[in-house]
């Protein structure tokens, strides 16, 4: 991943995860941390930024798309 990506998911798309509400999702979250040695939960952040990073992503290449397809 670019630097700019890395950069995104550090300042932008992190703290907007964090700030949001995880309702029925936030115990498993819970769960799954705290039975977690350190060095998986840091496998496991590496896996959640790739898989946010790539989701912010494919809703711009959507978004992009459909603003094609209204105009």
């Amino acid at each position: 991943m670019s630097d700019f990506t890395l950069w995104l998911y550090a300042n932008y798309i992190r703290p907007k995860l964090r700030a949001a509400e995880a309702g029925d999702y936030g115990f498993h979250f819970d769960l799954l941390k705290n039975e977690l040695v350190p060095a998986q939960q840091r496998s496991l952040e590496k896996c959640m930024e790739f898989t946010a990073i790539q989701a912010f992503l494919l809703g711009l290449r959507t978004g992009e798309g459909l603003s094609m397809t209204l105009k």
